[in-house]
C-alpha cells in the first residue's frame, strides 16, 4: 500500500496536481484529513477496503503512517478528476457504514463531512469572487462547504469541510477538482501538512530537544563564505511564489524590514516582496530563490512569524474582550 512519508523532511513541496498542463487527461491529487480511526476503516483489514477503492476507481490512495501521540493522518488520492470524486464518495459511505454499526451512533442517514487540505494559493479557485464559486458548487452538489481561514502550522494548507451525503460529497468534490486544475500552477510550491512533523509552537521536530541544532542549523564559522556570495553560489537555484495575506505583510517585513532581512540571513534565500497586491483578493506575491533548501528554511521562517502574529492578535483580542467585560 502506498503511504505519505510523514517525516521525510519539515517542508514537504509538490504541486497540487503533477500534470505538465491543464489539458485533457489531467491527474489531481486530493488530500484530506482524517482521524486514526477513521483511516483504519479507509484501509480495511489485511487492506482490503482500500485495495477494493483502487479496483472500482482506478486511483492511487494512501494514508500516512501512524505517528505515536498523533490522532490524525493524511489520505492521499491520486487518478482522473471522476475516479477522485468517487472514491471519495465510497470513502464517505464506508465511513457512514461504519459509524452506524458504532452502539450510540447516529442514524446511517445522518450527514457525513470530510476535511480537504487545499493549497492556500487555490483557495480563490475554488471561493470563487465574492463567494460565487463555493455558492455555485453547494448549489449543485447539494453539499455544504466551509473554508477555515487560517493555514495549517507548519504549511501553506487549509481545511475546507464537506458535509453532506456520499453522494453529495463526491460531486462537489469532482467540481472541485476541476476547479483546482484550471488553475493548477496556483499551487506550484505548496507547504504540505503533516500531523505531528513539528510542535506547532516551537516548530521543532518530534524528539528534538529544546535549544538543540539540527545539522543544518549549525552556526557558521567566522571565517565561512556568505551563501550569497558568487564564489559559493550554488546552480540548483529554484524560484518559489506564494500569496500573503496583504494585513500579514508588515510582520513578515518587521521594523525597517529587520524580519525579512533575518529570514533572508538564515535561509541563504533571495525573499521580493510585490509592492501591490496580484488579484483580487488582495494579497502579495512573495518569491523567494534559492536552493531547494534553503527554500525550504525560508518558509518554514515565513510560516512560523505568521503563526507568531496571529497568536499575538488573538492574544490581544482576548484582552480586549476581557477589558470590556470587566
Amino acid at each position: 500500500m502506498s503511504s505519505d512519508s510523514p517525516i521525510q523532511a519539515e517542508l514537504a513541496i509538490q504541486p497540487i496536481s503533477r500534470s505538465p498542463s491543464p489539458a485533457g487527461g489531467d491527474v489531481l491529487t486530493l488530500r484530506s484529513l482524517v482521524s486514526t480511526k477513521d483511516a483504519g476503516v479507509i484501509i480495511g483489514k489485511g487492506g482490503k477496503n482500500v485495495a477494493e477503492l483502487r479496483d472500482q476507481t482506478a486511483v492511487k490512495a494512501g494514508v500516512s503512517k501512524v505517528i505515536a501521540g498523533v490522532h490524525e493522518r493524511v489520505l492521499t488520492v491520486t487518478g482522473s478528476v471522476e475516479g477522485v470524486a468517487k472514491a471519495y464518495a465510497m470513502i464517505v459511505s464506508q465511513l457512514s457504514s461504519a459509524s452506524a454499526a458504532s452502539p450510540g451512533s447516529p442514524s446511517p442517514d445522518a450527514q457525513s463531512s470530510i476535511r480537504l487540505l487545499i493549497s492556500h494559493n487555490l483557495m480563490g479557485s475554488v471561493i470563487g469572487r465574492s463567494g460565487l464559486k463555493i455558492k455555485a458548487i453547494q448549489d449543485a452538489s447539494g453539499a455544504r462547504m466551509f473554508a477555515q481561514k487560517d493555514m495549517l502550522p507548519q504549511s501553506t494548507e487549509r481545511i475546507v469541510e464537506v458535509h453532506g451525503s456520499s453522494e453529495s460529497i463526491g460531486r462537489a468534490i469532482e467540481d472541485i477538482g476541476r476547479a483546482l486544475l484550471e488553475d493548477w500552477e496556483r499551487g506550484a510550491g505548496t507547504v504540505l501538512f503533516h500531523p505531528g512533523v513539528a510542535d506547532e509552537r516551537s516548530g521543532r521536530r518530534p524528539g528534538q530537544q529544546p535549544g538543540r541544532r539540527s545539522n543544518g542549523d549549525a552556526p557558521r564559522g567566522r571565517g565561512s563564505p556568505s551563501p550569497n556570495s558568487p564564489a559559493t553560489q550554488p546552480s540548483n537555484l529554484r524560484t518559489q511564489n506564494i500569496s500573503i495575506p496583504s494585513d500579514m505583510v508588515g510582520c513578515i517585513i518587521g521594523r525597517n524590514g529587520t524580519k525579512i532581512t533575518e529570514i533572508r540571513r538564515l535561509s541563504g534565500s533571495k525573499i521580493s516582496i510585490a509592492k501591490e497586491p496580484h488579484d483580487e483578493t488582495g494579497e502579495r506575491m512573495f518569491t523567494i530563490v534559492g536552493t531547494p533548501e534553503a527554500n525550504e528554511k525560508a518558509l518554514f521562517l515565513l510560516y512560523n512569524q505568521l503563526e507568531s502574529e496571529k497568536e499575538r492578535r488573538v492574544g490581544r483580542e482576548q484582552m480586549q474582550q476581557d477589558e470590556l467585560q470587566d
